[in-house]
């Protein structure tokens, strides 16, 4: 019997919120696996727990191989490759929200495959469904046996039980049942599907590779295979590529839209376009609303990298204090596979980060991140900072306090973990041991997202639910387990 193993995130990255999921599948060129491995080394910040790939050639059918750890480790290996033929291929990288934290069974891998009466099909899924758990007992009751932990497999049980003569039709069937985000890839034998939910919550984009075209979370995986970016996916929107071209349909009842305001903040890699957006200039416009909203005299910016590094080139330029890397991030160390000795987990934050002491001895640093969690590297940050010498520390965060959990995709801690949910501004600024600490306003992150008006209460463009308690799709399945939702004003 197969020992799955377990996943132990690094200190660092436990105080940070994860997206879950990135997918990307390609259409009309040969080797196809190949890409898709290409794509999904480049959506690796999206799930760095495991991933798979499903390839489909007239010749050996469907192949799929999924693997734990990152992709550089398994899907660059010729021998592995070689399995996967074909003109057709998607593939998937994860961490886990659905299912079992760190326990991931290599079943709940993505993506997910099952053979219908009109052919096989694999769904890569990016999101959550926030009915899935009240689904799956249905399902159960009604005879489905479940071979995951995945929220995913509830649409593959949903298609088995539609009546529909064609895989495109029984997904627009499943999907009419589920609530919650979705971005979802698609593949039959000769079919590469991309749809995403009504409000759009998690990105999608089309783009083409020569004679193929390609889907995928983010353009950054479109520019590692040189693809051209064609255009998103519309929310509610639903597209069936094959060799005669592309065909658009929207099979939901029309909403407003509500991305992701968290993937211009941290999410979304910053050489991605969202939005119609550039993120890294996103991102350099909360520096710069920071730097309004909350002046300070200093001798230096400094960012928390990798985050940090937009805002705090923003906040530099806008307040005219020098920008320099008072803090340095160790490339080499990632998520751990095995349990660290008590010694070195004490030492935390100091394996990835460390100080430029002659850089900040005696100075006034302003240190930037894009985002408080639960607080713990924050604390950890700032006692480095005072063990170099720094003379004052000032916390400017690249995002309005974090209060309520995400159930829509995102690895969030419960709410009486969130730092911003249990204490006020000034005591998270005594907890933290700083000089000042400021969280970039609702209304300033959605002016550096385009938004010069700031946010609108009736229509808020975005889902902002982690900070503002306001969520698009109610979380039934939560509800259900005590969750209490914010109380109407």
């Amino acid at each position: 019997m197969t020992q799955t193993p377990t996943y132990k995130s690094h200190p660092f990255d436990d105080d940070k919120l994860r997206e879950e999921c990135g997918i990307f599948g390609i259409t009309g060129v040969a080797d196809a696996a190949n890409f898709v491995a290409l794509g999904l080394h480049a959506l690796q910040h999206r799930g760095q727990e495991a991933g798979g790939i499903v390839a489909y050639d007239p010749e050996v059918g469907f192949q799929s191989a999924r693997r734990f750890g990152y992709v550089r480790d398994n899907f660059t290996k010729a021998s592995l490759m070689e399995t996967l033929p074909g003109q057709l291929s998607i593939g998937h990288v994860r961490y886990s929200t659905a299912g079992s934290k760190g326990q991931t069974a290599i079943r709940d891998v993505q993506p997910l495959f099952a053979e219908f009466a009109m052919g096989g099909c694999a769904i890569a899924h990016n999101g959550n469904l926030t009915n899935a758990d009240q689904l799956k007992q249905e399902l159960i009751g009604r005879g489905s046996i479940f071979q995951s932990s995945s929220d995913t497999e509830c649409i593959i049980h949903l298609m088995a039980r539609s009546i529909q003569s064609n895989i495109p039709e029984r997904i627009k069937d499943a999907l009419r049942r589920v609530e919650g985000a979705f971005s979802i890839i698609a593949m039959t034998r000769s079919k590469l599907i991309g749809v995403r939910d009504p409000r759009g919550v998690r990105p999608l984009m089309l783009g083409r590779s020569g004679a193929g075209h390609v889907l995928a979370s983010e353009t950054c995986a479109l520019d590692i295979i040189g693809a051209e970016f064609l255009r998103e996916i519309e929310p509610g929107e639903m597209v069936i590529i094959t060799a005669d071209g592309i065909e658009s349909f929207f099979p939901f009842e029309r909403t407003q839209s509500r991305f992701c305001v968290f993937e211009h903040v941290y999410f979304s890699r910053p050489d991605s376009i969202v939005g119609g957006r550039s993120v890294y200039e996103t991102r350099r416009q909360i520096g710069i609303e920071l730097a309004k909203e909350a002046p300070v005299e200093a001798d230096l910016v400094s960012p928390v990298p990798d985050g940090g590094i937009p805002a705090a080139i923003g906040f530099a330029q806008a307040s005219g204090i020098p920008y320099a890397m008072g803090i340095n991030r160790n490339q080499y160390v990632g998520r751990t596979f095995i349990e660290p000795t008590d010694h070195i987990r004490n030492m935390g934050v100091r394996l990835k980060l460390n100080i430029n002491r002659a850089l900040v001895k005696g100075k006034r640093v302003v240190l930037v991140d894009d985002s408080v969690v639960r607080g713990t590297t924050s604390v950890k940050i700032r006692e480095m900072l005072r063990d170099a010498g720094a003379r004052e520390v000032h916390f400017r965060i690249a995002s309005p306090p974090t209060q309520w959990p995400c159930f829509y995709g995102v690895d969030t801690p419960d709410r009486e973990e969130l730092l911003a949910a249990t204490m006020s501004p000034a005591e998270m600024r005594l907890h933290l041991g700083v000089d000042s600490l400021h969280f970039v306003s609702l209304d300033g992150l959605y002016r550096a997202c385009g938004h010069q008006t700031g946010r609108n209460v009736l229509d808020p463009q975005y889902c902002d639910a982690c900070f503002s308690g306001e969520y698009p799709v109610r979380p039934a399945d939560m509800i259900e387990k005590g969750f209490q939702m914010k109380k109407s004003a």
